[in-house]
């Protein structure tokens, strides 16, 4: 039993290090040896944990889909109605805040990887889809009346919305503060004549 906490720990550990370096230097600068300094552990202990590189890359690609996951399930039951509940999880993935910013600039670290990476474009569409269809999922309940088109069609667009919010604020915080992120996703919000 000691020996799977100890690898649960060191996966721990590993996986915040991870994060730490990516925040840090971003895609480039997530190396092994990197990962390895942060931890405070060898390159040999990285190796024992992620087989090369790419498994590093796809690991912190899971931790990124999972921190994000986390907290939209936090914010979804959180939310009274079904309007709130799409608002909130919206909101949730938005990046207002350099915490949220800080995730915004790896999430576009790892778009752009993917374009030269089969292995990340995978995983980016996979994960890609599933915050579509948890959208689409809201907007069906906001909207019970619309047919599963129109759903799948505004889902698309919001997401497309936040996505596009997250990059832009990641480099121009100032111009795509807070308030602007909360007015553009309440603005298309109001487009889904769905009660609050």
């Amino acid at each position: 039993m000691a020996r799977r906490r100890d690898l649960a720990d060191q996966q721990q550990r590993l996986s915040a290090a991870t994060w730490s370096v990516l925040a840090a230097r971003g895609l480039p600068g997530l190396t092994l040896r990197a990962v390895a300094e942060r931890a405070g552990c060898t390159t040999g202990m990285v190796l024992h944990t992620f087989a090369d590189k790419q498994a590093l890359l796809v690991h912190a690609r899971e931790l990124l889909h999972w921190r994000t996951g986390q907290r939209a399930d936090v914010a979804q039951a959180a939310a009274g109605t079904p309007r709130a509940a799409l608002r909130a999880v919206l909101l949730q993935a938005a990046s207002p805040t350099e915490e949220k910013r800080e995730e915004a600039r790896v999430w576009v670290g790892f778009l752009a990887a993917a374009l030269a990476d089969p292995v990340l474009a995978d995983l980016h569409r996979s994960y890609n889809r599933r915050f579509v269809d948890r959208i689409a999922a809201l907007v069906a309940a906001a909207c019970p009346d619309w047919p599963s088109a129109d759903c799948a069609a505004a889902a698309t667009s919001l997401v497309a919305l936040v996505e596009g919010l997250n990059v832009l604020a990641a480099v121009d915080p100032a111009t795509y503060s807070d308030e602007a992120q909360h007015s553009a996703i309440d603005t298309a919000l109001a487009r889904l004549d769905a009660p609050l």
